[in-house]
């Protein structure tokens, strides 16, 4: 029988936010969190912004979060390539979200003879660099993504995301890539190693079940699948796992806390 939620997991846009709004409940819900003195993060694939980025932007929508609270595919993609080896080199597609995470483990940066060519989220992919990718891993290095998400959201409607051009290199390099986020427990399991909580008695709010939900329960998190975002209740049926409990909104989890 699992334990009481002592450390919380959340998923941001569509738990929290969405285009940029605080969602109802998110603020309350937040502050429980700190009054009951619960370790929490707040989880993203984006991988374009550093923390610091992201906690100013969620503080615009009304949420306080501190930076150090702030968990991204970027970071787990740093970690995950720390333990893999340490201080290496990688030639890197991404934004200072990615390129911070690398620099502050150790990594350098290069496009001579790199370890890894790690793809990240950009909001302006240069064919040159794609290019020079495929390049590099055609001469060995290793091909790692930091999130499948083949689209991501714009004002003008969906733009071609990590997962999409990752597809695109793969097909000229016959290389898959290690993806290190989401749909991967990897990343959960370093947001675990962040805050030193347990899967036994941490709970993961998320609102796909494809990837916050599957990837909660392959880490051994409860979970609790809320319908605010991308996912409607008919949904669930469709997948061969449930979470723990499926909420309308984040307000039906503060009293969880």
């Amino acid at each position: 029988m699992r334990q009481p939620a002592e450390c919380w997991l959340t998923d941001m846009d569509g738990v929290l936010v969405r285009e940029e709004h605080a969602l109802p409940g998110a603020a309350e819900f937040l502050q429980r969190l700190v009054d009951r003195e619960r370790r929490f993060l707040v989880l993203t694939n984006n991988s374009i912004f550093t923390p610091r980025d992201l906690a100013a932007r969620l503080l615009r929508s009304g949420l306080l979060v501190p930076e150090e609270a702030i968990w991204t595919s970027a970071l787990a993609t740093a970690v995950f390539l720390d333990d893999q080896l340490p201080h290496g080199s990688a030639y890197v597609i991404g934004e200072a979200g990615l390129t911070t995470a690398l620099h502050e483990i150790g990594y350098t940066l290069t496009d001579t003879d790199p370890d890894f060519v790690v793809l990240g989220e950009t909001r302006t992919y240069s064919f040159e660099a794609i290019t020079k990718a495929i390049r590099l891993i055609g001469a060995g290095a290793r091909f790692i993504a930091t999130n499948p998400d083949v689209t991501g959201p714009s004002a003008e409607g969906p733009m071609p995301a990590t997962g999409s051009v990752a597809a695109l290199i793969t097909k000229a390099t016959g290389s898959d890539p290690y993806f290190v986020g989401k749909p991967n427990p990897m990343m959960f399991r370093s947001a675990l190693n962040r805050i030193e909580a347990h899967s036994e008695n941490t709970m993961m709010v998320g609102d796909r079940m494809d990837t916050d939900i599957i990837a909660g329960i392959e880490a051994g998190l409860d979970t609790i699948l809320v319908l605010s975002g991308s996912t409607h209740p008919a949904d669930v049926e469709r997948y061969p796992y449930r979470p723990g409990r499926v909420l309308d909104s984040i307000a039906d989890a503060i009293d969880l806390v």
